[in-house]
């Protein structure tokens, strides 16, 4: 295969600093790796929302035991265990699952390499000499970046943080315990503490990508030698007119596993995700990268939308026809509330597509979404102006 002409750069100056050395000594030192030059790479950094936090479920089932009706990966046959889905990360929480975004991203890159953790801030990527975080028993993301750098030829990096900053598990739990208990909205209150926070979180989600250009510029690297791609979140939940069980009663919680009410639902659908998109998007313009819009990525494929099923003896689980995204277990019957509120095993598949489109697309802006009826082969991009 040809080389790239920044492999050919490289080349020349690893010979160039060899030669020095043999030089200067008599003998010959043992070569050094140039930055860059091995194999290919795509990166993904960030938190749950790219980690692969909820990638051991395919679709949700009622069934509490077993394999839950096909729907847990993890079900060995006779016991669970997390690990078969997400390694030794099963551990520590971090939750790399098998099937996270860039491990579904099938040929675009030689390595396709997981730094994301399930529950990270910002300060969990910022590299540690200027203020960064360990997290989970691991280094900052950026500090962990910087030998991968070294020893590969990183094309790409995807970036999802942010919302845990902005505190988006406390939100998700206090519309539901105002749905569950209090009898109370949570769209006010919650607007508040999300428009008291953002300004400094947009600023935090601009620091992480002037860390990460900056362990890229240290290895050698030039701005136009690789890509970052900042990505926005998917609303889990659908619009109230798109929900399947009715706002009364107990079908919501007991049954669909998404209690919430109907303003909440179309708060969080039509207005928080979109404000953290809108920002995003204005974070990526500002510091030069490209930018995926997911805000409509699980569109119809939500937990309880009425355009998807639970899965069932009688209804398998299935890409085109069961849910994308993890429901809230407020008992945890079936696995970790960290699951909750995440894309699942197909959300997973769909959002590997959804990189490996924009791979193929050098610039601009782009918004990634869903075919109905369709598996991770329907998403589409078209270009956000």
């Amino acid at each position: 295969m040809r080389s790239s002409p920044r492999r050919a750069v490289r080349g020349l100056l690893a010979l160039s600093l060899a030669a020095a050395a043999l030089t200067a000594t008599g003998t010959a030192s043992p070569a050094v790796a140039s930055p860059g030059s091995g194999p290919t790479a795509v990166v993904s950094m960030g938190d749950s929302y790219i980690s692969g936090e909820a990638g051991r479920w395919q679709g949700n089932s009622l069934t509490t035991s077993g394999s839950r009706n096909g729907t847990d990966r993890a079900w060995t046959g006779s016991t669970y265990d997390p690990g078969r889905v997400y390694g030794t990360t099963a551990a520590n929480g971090c939750h790399r699952s098998d099937s996270a975004e860039v491990r579904s991203a099938t040929g675009i890159a030689s390595a396709l390499i997981n730094l994301a953790c399930s529950g990270a801030t910002t300060q969990n990527v910022f590299r540690a000499a200027n203020g960064g975080l360990s997290y989970k028993g691991e280094a900052p993301q950026a500090d962990q970046l910087a030998p991968i750098a070294a020893s590969h030829d990183v094309e790409l990096i995807v970036l999802s943080i942010g919302g845990n900053d902005l505190g988006f598990a406390d939100i998700v739990t206090k519309c539901a315990t105002d749905y569950i208990i209090w009898y109370s909205y949570c769209h006010d209150d919650q607007q508040q503490v999300v428009d008291a926070k953002i300004d400094g979180v947009m600023a935090q989600v601009g620091k992480s990508v002037d860390e990460i250009r900056a362990v890229m510029t240290a290895a050698g690297y030039a701005a136009s030698d690789y890509r970052i791609v900042l990505q926005s979140y998917p609303s889990p939940i659908p619009r109230a007119a798109e929900n399947r069980y009715a706002e009364s009663g107990w079908s919501r919680t007991d049954t669909g596993g998404c209690p919430f009410w109907n303003r909440d639902s179309d708060w969080a659908r039509d207005s928080l995700v979109p404000q953290i998109a809108n920002r995003l998007k204005g974070v990526a313009a500002a510091k030069g990268v490209q930018f995926m819009d997911l805000r409509d990525m699980l569109q119809g494929r939500e937990v309880c939308a009425k355009a998807s099923k639970q899965v069932s003896s009688a209804v398998p689980a299935s890409a085109t026809t069961s849910e994308w995204a993890r429901w809230i277990d407020q008992n945890e019957t079936q696995g970790p509330l960290q699951e909750n509120m995440h894309p699942n095993y197909y959300g997973q598949l769909a959002l590997g597509r959804c990189l490996s489109l924009i791979h193929a697309r050098p610039s601009g802006d782009h918004s990634c979404r869903n075919t109905a009826g369709t598996g991770a082969s329907g998403m589409y991009l078209t270009t956000v102006s």
